[in-house]
């Protein structure tokens, strides 16, 4: 039996783990990635750890932490979820671990273990790799796909395109009739200066709360001051959920920290309680709230308050100053930076395009698509990764199933 030609356009996660599922014995793949370079984005993710997934196992909350495409990725996680890419790679002898906050690493804190397994795949099964092969164009020639490069021209019975979100990717598609959604960037850190964070680099807060009024949404968890600004989850959540309406705002608008993470009225009573049972002990010694020394000092500084001063002498108006830098400071946001190098983006092909039971094209028959090309994307902690091995398991099971 002849062996049908699947061209993957994209050598990131989704289409190397697509090609790692196919059968060989039904098909000849080519994939080609137009850097020097494959799996990139693995490489660096978590560090150079490789962030593979989350521990969330459960389809309906595992959609959740998705801005976009939570509602389609619910079909596509009852078939291929966490649990079923950690299994598929044990199987592979690649041991993993879930660390405490449930984000999903290999044992061997190193990216290399993800992608050196995913080689030895393709390089069993003797698919092509080619690389610096920049995708120009796709021509539909009846029931057949002409992948132009600027080297070369290869014809596939079946595509499979997972190059990513770029506007070149993008641009390519339209011409063969997909609708599209812009991208803009989904997580990234605020821009900000402030005295409040200035010299502060490092700085963390367990728990704090992020609010855009404008946007009327608000976010908690972990927040970092850095050399630009802010970041840490409560920052990357907020960026992911609100991506689409910050960009129109063009990275311009006002937020609202609780550095303390706790409402005002308890902020108060944590301090007259400590005043009452350490009235002689000065301000700026004082351990009352879960924040760093130098953290405290530019807060005393901001609100106007000696350090040396006790704190049984401080005045009404003082103690009002130093709650609300602490529990209702507002910032401006003056622009955003990516987060890392691990450049998410919200936008890319138009769901409705998709049969997500195949990851089918509606439009073009053969034509599959998978990862950071839809407009699908998801809050930190593997969330990403895992739609791209989801939505490629589903491809290669489809096409493994033809006859």
């Amino acid at each position: 039996m002849q062996r049908k030609k699947v061209i993957i356009i994209g050598g990131g996660a989704a289409g190397f783990f697509c090609a790692a599922n196919l059968d060989e014995k039904k098909f000849e793949v080519l994939i080609l990635e137009q850097n020097s370079d494959v799996l990139q984005k693995v490489k660096i993710s978590g560090g150079g750890r490789c962030n593979v997934s989350h521990a969330c196992f459960d389809a309906r909350d595992l959609v959740n932490f998705y801005p976009r495409g939570n509602k389609e990725l619910r079909s596509v996680f009852s078939r291929f979820q966490p649990a079923d890419m950690m299994q598929w790679l044990e199987n592979r002898n690649v041991e993993l671990k879930i660390e405490s906050d449930n984000r999903i690493f290999p044992v061997s804190n190193s990216s290399s273990s993800i992608i050196n397994c995913f080689v030895d795949e393709i390089q069993n099964k003797k698919f092509e790799v080619k690389n610096q092969q920049s995708v120009q164009k796709i021509i539909k020639e009846n029931d057949k796909y002409l992948v132009k490069t600027k080297i070369e021209e290869s014809k596939a019975d079946f595509v499979v395109f997972t190059s990513g979100s770029a506007p070149k990717s993008l641009k390519i598609l339209e011409e063969l009739n997909f609708k599209t959604v812009p991208p803009v960037p989904s997580l990234f850190t605020f821009n900000i200066k402030d005295e409040v964070l200035k010299d502060l680099m490092g700085t963390s807060f367990l728990n704090a709360e992020v609010a855009i009024p404008a946007l009327k949404m608000e976010e908690s968890g972990p927040m970092l001051i850095t050399h630009w600004g802010l970041s840490g989850p409560a920052i990357l959540k907020i960026s992911a959920w609100k991506a689409l309406e910050l960009a129109k705002l063009k990275y311009q608008f006002e937020i609202l920290i609780n550095f303390l993470g706790i409402d005002i009225e308890t902020a108060e009573d944590l301090f007259i309680n400590f005043k009452e049972n350490n009235p002689k002990k000065a301000i700026g010694t004082s351990k009352i709230f879960d924040i760093t020394n130098r953290f405290w000092h530019r807060i005393l500084w901001l609100s106007k308050v000696d350090l040396n001063k006790n704190i049984s002498q401080l005045t009404k108006i003082e103690i009002q100053n130093l709650i609300e830098n602490l529990c209702k400071r507002k910032l401006k946001v003056t622009g955003k930076s990516t987060y890392k190098d691990e450049f998410v983006t919200a936008g890319g092909v138009d769901l409705k395009e998709i049969n997500f039971k195949t990851m089918e094209s509606k439009n073009n028959e053969n034509f599959y698509l998978a990862g950071e090309v839809l407009n699908i994307d998801a809050v930190t902690g593997g969330f990403n990764f895992q739609a791209c091995w989801s939505e490629a398991w589903i491809i290669a099971e489809t096409l493994n199933q033809k006859k």
